[in-house]
């Protein structure tokens, strides 16, 4: 196989509770990408359509990847990457961690396996340092794994895949302001009060339990952010309304998307996530706030050969 094309998804991070540990991959949202084996030794990137980003393979958190990847092979192997863009940069829903694992899942199944898909996290968040300074796995971990995923731990990394209730659906709003994931984290503070990460930490057990107990309820009330979500929602175009909106019209919980400006819901079932999607469309209607929004199972897969 000289040439493969993949589907890189989006996802969502945090989930309000989660902090840099949790994430989930959307089943229907994402990019494009073509990559080829090449003459040329190294990473190039040949194509970027749909968003202005910078061919420079040093630049692109593709190509940082991707080579972070070859590096770690010792590997004299040549390829060109094709990105063909369809989730917006700064959207908070992992546009770079969608281009990072996108390209060292591409490589690594042109290269003949030589790594497991999880064994690509560690080159993938390299592109996530990259774009935001911090090398984070909670959104390259679910886009390469599916499903949901928690990192344990960082350092050694230690990613656990939680599969998803059959049930559970996202919505995602997307108001048309890009938020950098450099600037979210600049309004975090340093240190939290004991109370707020018991609370915290509380909820967190309680999210990971409702997934393995498929307990909707429990989902639900574990989708609370003590630490986060106060200090971030400012930067978000109506969110406390459109938060409001989603939990009146039966959302199981809602809160920022990694580092927003994206608003999620959780929901069970498909109907009821598209009668979320019609409220919050109704709030940035009426607020004249250009949007994108989104309706997606939670994929069990993650990058996807097309």
């Amino acid at each position: 196989m000289n040439e493969i094309k993949i589907f890189c998804p989006a996802t969502i991070a945090n989930l309000s509770c989660g902090f840099d540990v949790l994430g989930l991959c959307l089943d229907n949202v994402g990019d494009e990408m073509i990559i080829k084996k090449s003459d040329q030794k190294g990473i190039r990137i040949t194509k970027i359509i749909g968003a202005d980003l910078p061919l420079e393979t040093e630049k692109n958190v593709a190509g940082v990847a991707a080579l972070a990847m070859l590096a770690a092979l010792n590997s004299n192997a040549g390829f060109e990457i094709e990105i063909y863009k369809k989730i917006k940069a700064g959207s908070g829903i992992g546009s770079s961690a969608a281009s990072s694992a996108g390209a060292v899942f591409g490589i690594n199944e042109l290269l003949g396996r030589p790594f497991e898909v999880k064994d690509l996290v560690q080159f993938a968040m390299q592109g996530e340092k990259l774009a935001c300074g911090n090398a984070h796995a909670d959104n390259v971990a679910p886009a390469l794994l599916g499903g949901f995923t928690l990192v344990r731990s960082y350092a050694p990394l230690d990613i656990i895949k939680i599969e998803s209730p059959s049930e559970l659906y996202a919505t995602v709003v997307h108001p048309q302001i890009e938020l950098k994931t450099s600037d979210a984290r600049s309004v975090l503070k340093q240190t939290v009060s004991l109370k707020s990460a018991i609370m915290q930490w509380g909820n967190v057990g309680g999210l990971i339990a409702g997934l393995y107990t498929k307990d909707y309820d429990l989902i639900g009330r574990s989708l609370h952010d003590e630490i986060v979500e106060p200090l971030r929602s400012v930067l978000i175009p109506g969110f406390d309304l459109i938060k409001q909106t989603a939990l009146e019209n039966g959302a199981l919980g809602s809160g920022i998307s990694g580092s927003g400006p994206s608003v999620f819901a959780l929901s069970k079932g498909e109907a009821t996530a598209t009668k979320i999607a019609k409220a919050m469309s109704e709030v940035y209607d009426k607020m004249q706030m250009p949007y994108e929004i989104h309706v997606s199972k939670v994929s069990p897969d993650g990058v996807k050969i097309l």
